[in-house]
């Protein structure tokens, strides 16, 4: 019978939508995280009659057919870029994006990444580094002796010495837009990088149009909703047992009929 691999693919589906789910709250306190949704397809259908067929003399037309689906599989995962909440920490080098937009920075290999984390610290050499010690682009370096560092909505890094107490500019903070922000592969430490989906980023200064402003002392905390996300993992657990009850309905059914006499 049929039902029982359809059943299974109902399954194997919802397993899914709890792991989804799962990883959406284990990931609730996770600066810049993005909450993720998975979206599902029914699979091929098998016609039995298919519809507008000729159902005998004077052209009449068969209205709706037999169509039996086959189940069901997952067609994607996807990042909901839903605005988190920022978060105050009162370290200096903490930044936060408001709107769109991504901090660039550089991999060990050279390659670029992108992240919404901004818990950003500094080098020994002074530069502004992420919590894994990657090179924030374009590359800012703090001088020695700073007392104090102020970065503007617009990502204009200042600072002042205690030999020139005049505010002097020492780099420029830029964001990273993509065309299908949901096509960025996550590499895990909070880190995106570009794909063929994502198109190709495009680099400006906060605040210019369709790119957000950047608030420092702050972080954007997770997008994820605890209510929600416990709704839809009930909704989900129901609907696991529901596909293990067409499962059982099936073997009550196939054991009836091999005892037939």
């Amino acid at each position: 019978m049929r039902s029982l691999s359809i059943a299974a693919s109902g399954m194997l589906a919802q397993q899914t939508n709890v792991d989804v789910i799962s990883h959406n709250i284990a990931n609730m306190n996770t600066t810049g995280f993005k909450r993720q949704r998975a979206e599902f397809q029914d699979l091929l259908y098998q016609h039995e009659v298919r519809p507008g067929t000729s159902a005998g003399g004077n052209d009449s037309r068969v209205p709706s057919g037999i169509q039996i689906g086959a189940g069901v599989k997952t067609g994607a995962v996807y990042r909901i870029e839903q605005q988190g909440s920022l978060q105050q920490t009162g370290n200096r080098y903490d930044i936060a994006i408001e709107g769109r937009g991504y901090f660039p920075i550089t991999l060990p290999s050279g390659e670029t990444a992108y992240t919404r984390d901004g818990s950003f610290q500094l080098s020994d050499q002074g530069e502004l580094v992420t919590a894994q010690g990657l090179q924030v682009q374009p590359g800012i370096t703090i001088p020695e002796g700073a007392i104090d560092v102020s970065i503007s909505r617009t990502g204009e890094v200042q600072v002042r010495t205690s030999d020139d107490p005049a505010p002097q500019t020492v780099g420029q903070i830029q964001l990273a837009t993509f065309i299908n922000d949901a096509g960025l592969e996550a590499m895990g430490d909070n880190l995106l990088i570009e794909t063929a989906a994502s198109g190709q980023a495009s680099l400006a200064n906060p605040g210019e149009p369709g790119f957000g402003m950047v608030t420092q002392g702050f972080v954007e905390g997770s997008n994820v909703n605890p209510v929600e996300e416990i709704t839809a993992l009930i909704s989900a657990q129901r609907a696991y047992e529901m596909n293990s009850r067409v499962v059982k309905t099936v073997d009550e059914m196939l054991s009836t009929s091999s005892q037939l006499r």
